[in-house]
């Protein structure tokens, strides 16, 4: 800051004397020599088209300067909304020192994105000072979610420690750890999901597509559909859906038959894929044209014949499971819904019931979708 804030013909003073300070934006500290300035107990200036106004203030009333050498003083940032009062002077707003948020269960502090200043360099003050208020009030973690309208935010957000958590299609998320000791915030999602349905008739058939985008390798392979599931869905669901969208067939969840975990997969992501037998209640087919190239039902025996199918040792031991669960000599995972005391929230388990006195597997057992 510079005496140019002092030049008589800027100098703004308003109709504040005698208020308190509660709710300053910013301020700095810095020292100034003055050969004449009597400072009421606020003094302002404001230019630019915003109306941004720097002001001064002292602790007591008026004070006179004349003869000192020099002064510490407070910057205060303001916003002159260009109205008149009475008096003939506009009217200074002064901006909220911290971000609107509210504490996590973690000993955190969400920002409210709704209330972000769209002002790049208002919203550099306030999360400076908000991030020294947060540190006085022993807070932890801080998680900023920045929607993409706001996207400017996040260079100045970085400069002041941010780091990035993940990224949705509509906004950015970034933390920021407080204490000085390592960061308990927990990592983004470190897997993705997917599905294959087996679906096989009372003609000993088996629901086969051919993908219409494949690697090389692949070309010509009959396989089961598969897919990733979506946000909240659940994997009984995503697997009934994923076989309706990719072949037009409805069909019942059975069991999980089995999964597979796999690691540095997409975007060094883990996966997990799960198997699930399903029994088909429709038998027309009408194929997705945007991701199979064709579906039909194929006789088991051709199925597992295929040579990608016989020379892959997973996808063999999956058939052969399949097979065996059909012959009534291995039982999957069936979906039970149950509530936890420790979060009162409904979940889907997957378990098969051991005690049960027919777990020869049969088709109406309580493997089945209760």
């Amino acid at each position: 800051m510079d005496l140019k804030l002092f030049d008589p013909k800027s100098v703004f003073v308003p109709n504040l004397i005698g208020q308190t300070q509660k709710g300053v934006l910013s301020f700095s500290t810095f020292n100034f020599k003055a050969a004449s300035l009597k400072l009421s107990s606020f003094l302002c200036s404001y230019k630019g088209a915003s109306f941004e106004a720097a002001c001064l203030s002292t602790s007591k009333g008026a004070i006179s300067l004349v003869g000192q050498e020099q002064y510490a003083v407070e910057t205060y940032s303001y916003r002159y909304d260009g109205s008149s009062t009475n008096r003939g002077s506009g009217i200074l707003f002064r901006e909220n020192r911290v971000l609107d948020a509210f504490d996590d269960e973690y000993g955190g502090v969400v920002v409210n994105v709704e209330k972000l200043p769209s002002d790049t360099d208002v919203f550099a003050s306030i999360l400076r000072s908000s991030l020294s208020h947060w540190r006085t009030k022993g807070k932890k973690g801080i998680w900023l979610k920045l929607p993409v309208e706001k996207c400017d935010l996040v260079p100045i957000a970085v400069r002041e420690g941010f780091q990035y958590h993940h990224a949705e299609r509509g906004y950015v998320m970034m933390t920021y750890w407080i204490p000085d000791e390592p960061c308990m915030l927990p990592a983004n999602a470190s897997h993705q999901v997917g599905v294959g349905g087996f679906v096989m008739n009372d003609k000993n058939e088996v629901l086969v597509v051919q993908e219409k985008h494949c690697a090389p390798e692949l070309s010509g392979l009959w396989k089961l559909p598969t897919g990733f599931i979506l946000e909240s869905e659940e994997i009984f669901s995503g697997a009934v859906r994923e076989v309706k969208e990719e072949t037009g067939i409805d069909t019942e969840f059975l069991e999980v038959i089995a999964f597979r975990h796999a690691h540095n997969v997409a975007f060094e992501k883990s996966d997990l894929f799960f198997i699930c037998m399903l029994r088909p209640v429709s038998s027309e087919i009408k194929i997705d044209d945007l991701e199979v190239q064709a579906a039909k039902w194929m006789p088991l025996r051709e199925f597992v014949e295929q040579p990608l199918i016989k020379g892959d040792n997973m996808f063999k031991k999956i058939i052969d499971m399949c097979i065996a669960r059909i012959g009534k000599r291995y039982c999957g995972l069936s979906v039970h819904k149950v509530v936890s005391k420790f979060d009162n929230r409904l979940s889907s388990l997957y378990y098969n019931v051991v005690d049960d006195q027919r777990l020869g597997c049969s088709a109406h057992d309580s493997c089945s979708t209760t």
